[in-house]
C-alpha cells in the first residue's frame, strides 16, 4: 500500500501498540461503530505524528485503516469494501495492507479488549493471513456476537457485525462448534424482549433470523409477535412501522404455512398505504403526488394476495375503488408541480452559425449541412459527466426520484445512489436517469440553437416537395423495403413544420426500421404467448437486445432508446402508441429532434452510399 502517512519500512511492535494511547483515542469517539472509531484513530494518529511519536502514529494509522473499511457480510471472499468513493479516491481495502500489517494485527488481537476492534482485527487476520488460522475466525465470531442487540447499536454497525458472525460460523461449519445455535438463541431472546419503544428492532431481528434460516422452531410465535407490534404501531398512527411489521408478519405466517393469516397481513399493509394517502390529502399542506404514489402501492400490495384468499378481503372491489382514487390524485398532482428555473444558456452564436451553415448553398449541400448540425452524443462521455455531477450532490445518495406522465401516472422510478466501489444494479438505473436528463437538456439546446434556425433558412431558400423526400428515402439503404413512401411523407411533413403528422408517421416507421435491421443481424424480435401465438416485440424490448448496440452502435442506440422508449425520457413511441401525445407535445424539442434524427439517418446513409459509388467510379475511370 502506497502510504505517505508513515515510513513504509517503519517496524511497530506489540509494545508500541500498548503505549500508543489507543484506548484514550477510542474514548474520544463521538459514538460507537467503526466510522466513529476510524475518525478517532485518524485524529490521534495525526497528533502522534506531529509530536514525533512515529511508531505510535503508525500503530494508530493502521487501526484507523482497519476501521475505515465497510463490512459486507454477504460476501465470504471479499467482505470488506472502501467507504464511498468520490472523484477516484477511496479509503483502504484489505489488499492495500502489507503482510507485515496483517501480522501486526494478529499479534495484538489478544491484547485488545474492545469488542469492536477485536472483531475487526481478528477478521482481517483470518481473511488475509496465510496459512489461515481458524482461531482468528473464532475470535472474530465471539467478538462480533458480543456486540449488543439494541436499536442504537444495530444502526451503528451492529447489524453487519452479527451477519458477519453468522456467515463465519456457517463457513466453519462444525469447526464453529455450537456458536450458530447460541447466536440463534440470543437473537430470539432479544426479539422476544423487543417492544414498541424499540422501533424497528423487532422487525430487524426477525429479518436477521429469516434471512439466515434461523428461528424455524419459533415461526408461529415470531409471526404473532410481529402482528401484535404492527397493530400497536397502527393504532398510534405510526403507519410506516405498521406496514413493515405487517409485511414481515405475513412472510413468517407464510413459512408456517398459514396462507389465510399471511393474506390478512398483506391486506393490512395495503390499507396502511391507503391511510397514508388519505392523511396526505387531508393535511394542512396536502400532497396529491405523494397520495397517488401511496394509492399505487396499495393496489400493487393487494395484487400480491393469492386468488384463493381474495374474496375474504374484497380484493377486486378494493382495487377498483383505489384506482378511482389514484386517477383523481394523479390529476391533482400535476397542479402541484412548480417550475424550477435555472440560468439561461446564451445560444446566440449557435443560432448564427446554424443559419450560416445552410445559407447560400445548393439543395443537396444545404441538406448535408443540416444533417451535420449536430454530431450526436458520446455515451461514455455522458456517463462520466453524469457520475461526476451525481457525486457532487448528496441528494443523489439520499433520495430516490419518481417520473410522472402528463396525465399524472407514475411511469418510472429510480432509487438513491449507493456510490460503492462498483455501481450496483440500482445505481445503474439512477445513472441512466441522470444521463437521459442531461440528454434532454442537450436536445433542447440543439433544437433551439441549431435545428430550428437552420430549418427557417432552408424553407426560405429551397422549395422541396413530398416527392423529393420520398425519392431520397427510396435511395437510402437504411430504409426497409416498401417503406420509402411513409418515411418520405413523414420527413416532408416535418420539413413543412407539421410535426403532428410527421411524428405519427415517423415513429412507427422508426420502430419497423429497428426491427428489420435487428432481424437481419440474427436477433430474435418476437415472443410466444401461452397459446403458442408469435407476437412482435415492441421497441422498448427491441432496444434492450444485445444486438441493438452491435447494429446501431452504442451512441445511436442510446439516442433511439432515450428518445422513443425510455420512461425517463420523452418516451415518444410509447406515448404516441397509447394516444397520450397531445398536439403541444408533438411540437416539443424532443419531437422536433426526433424528426431531424430521422432525416439525418435517411440523408447520411444515402449520401455515404452515393459518395462511395462516386469515388469508386472515379477510380475505375483512372484505371
Amino acid at each position: 500500500m502506497s502510504n505517505e502517512r508513515f515510513p513504509a519500512d517503519l517496524i511497530v511492535s506489540v509494545q508500541d501498540f500498548v503505549d500508543s494511547g489507543w484506548k484514550s483515542a477510542l474514548e474520544q469517539a463521538s459514538r460507537e461503530g467503526y466510522s466513529a472509531m476510524w475518525q478517532a484513530f485518524s485524529a490521534a494518529a495525526r497528533s502522534a505524528m506531529e509530536e514525533g511519536r512515529n511508531e505510535h502514529g503508525k500503530v494508530l494509522w493502521l487501526l484507523a485503516h482497519a476501521c475505515s473499511m465497510r463490512l459486507l457480510p454477504s460476501s465470504q471472499n471479499d467482505p470488506f469494501e472502501p467507504s464511498p468513493v468520490f472523484r477516484n479516491r477511496r479509503s483502504v481495502i484489505p489488499d492495500d495492507l502489507f503482510e507485515a500489517d496483517i501480522q501486526f494485527f494478529a499479534e495484538i488481537v489478544d491484547a485488545v479488549d474492545d469488542i469492536w476492534l477485536k472483531a475487526r482485527l481478528a477478521d482481517l487476520a483470518w481473511l488475509k493471513r496465510k496459512p489461515r488460522g481458524v482461531a482468528f475466525a473464532l475470535t472474530a465470531i465471539d467478538a462480533y456476537r458480543s456486540i449488543p442487540l439494541d436499536t442504537e447499536t444495530w444502526i451503528r454497525g451492529g447489524q453487519e457485525c452479527w451477519e458477519r458472525a453468522i456467515s463465519l460460523a456457517r463457513m466453519l461449519k462444525a469447526g464453529a462448534g455450537d456458536r450458530l445455535k447460541q447466536m440463534e438463541v440470543s437473537i430470539v431472546a432479544s426479539f422476544n424482549a423487543a417492544t414498541r419503544q424499540d422501533g424497528f428492532l423487532g422487525y430487524w431481528l426477525a429479518d436477521l433470523l429469516k434471512t439466515n434460516g434461523l428461528g424455524e422452531l419459533h415461526r408461529t410465535d415470531i409471526a404473532q409477535k410481529l402482528e401484535s407490534l404492527a397493530r400497536e404501531f397502527d393504532s398510534e398512527g405510526d403507519l410506516n412501522r405498521a406496514r413493515e411489521y405487517f409485511s414481515a408478519s405475513s412472510d413468517w405466517y407464510r413459512t408456517i404455512p398459514d396462507e389465510a393469516k399471511a393474506a390478512e397481513m398483506m391486506a393490512s399493509v395495503a390499507e396502511g398505504w391507503v391511510k397514508g394517502a388519505i392523511a396526505q390529502v387531508s393535511s394542512d399542506n396536502p400532497s396529491h403526488g405523494v397520495a397517488a404514489s401511496f394509492f399505487e402501492n396499495a393496489i400493487q400490495t393487494y395484487r400480491t394476495i393469492p386468488r384463493a384468499e381474495r374474496n375474504a378481503h374484497r380484493v377486486d372491489e378494493r382495487i377498483a375503488e383505489l384506482r378511482a382514487h389514484l386517477n383523481e390524485s394523479g390529476e391533482k398532482a400535476l397542479g402541484e408541480m412548480q417550475l424550477i428555473s435555472t440560468p439561461g444558456v446564451d445560444i446566440t452564436q449557435f443560432v448564427e452559425n446554424a443559419r450560416k451553415s445552410v445559407s447560400g448553398k445548393s439543395t443537396t449541400e444545404a441538406l448535408l449541412a443540416f444533417a451535420n448540425l449536430h454530431c450526436g452524443v458520446k455515451v461514455d462521455e455522458m456517463r462520466e459527466r453524469a457520475l461526476k455531477q451525481m457525486q457532487q450532490f448528496v441528494s443523489y445518495l439520499l433520495f430516490s426520484s419518481t417520473v410522472m406522465s402528463c396525465d399524472g401516472r407514475v411511469i418510472a422510478k429510480h432509487p438513491a445512489m449507493r456510490f460503492g466501489a462498483e455501481p450496483s444494479e440500482d445505481d445503474e438505473i439512477a445513472i441512466r436517469a441522470e444521463m437521459i436528463h442531461d440528454y434532454g437538456i442537450l436536445v433542447s439546446i440543439v433544437v433551439h440553437g441549431d435545428i430550428w434556425p437552420a430549418l427557417e433558412v432552408l424553407l426560405l431558400e429551397h422549395r422541396l416537395r413530398e416527392a423529393d423526400f420520398i425519392g431520397l428515402a427510396n435511395q437510402s439503404p437504411i430504409i426497409p423495403k416498401g417503406r420509402a413512401g411513409l418515411f418520405g411523407k413523414a420527413l416532408f411533413a416535418g420539413f413543412d413544420r407539421d410535426f403532428v403528422t410527421a411524428l405519427h408517421l415517423l415513429i412507427p416507421q422508426i420502430e419497423h426500421l429497428v426491427r428489420v435491421h435487428l432481424k437481419q443481424a440474427g436477433a430474435k424480435t418476437t415472443n410466444l404467448d401461452k397459446d403458442g401465438i408469435e407476437n412482435e416485440n415492441g421497441m422498448s424490448t427491441l432496444m434492450d437486445l444485445p444486438e441493438a448496440e452491435q447494429v446501431f452502435g452504442k451512441d445511436l442506440a442510446f439516442e433511439l432508446k432515450a428518445l422513443f422508449c425510455d420512461p425517463f425520457g420523452p418516451n415518444l413511441r410509447n406515448e404516441l402508441a397509447h394516444g397520450l401525445l397531445d398536439e403541444e407535445a408533438c411540437h416539443s424539442p424532443a419531437a422536433i429532434y426526433a424528426w431531424w434524427l430521422g432525416l439525418q439517418l435517411v440523408f447520411k446513409t444515402w449520401w455515404n452510399m452515393a459518395h462511395k459509388n462516386s469515388t469508386e467510379g472515379e477510380v475505375d475511370a483512372d484505371g
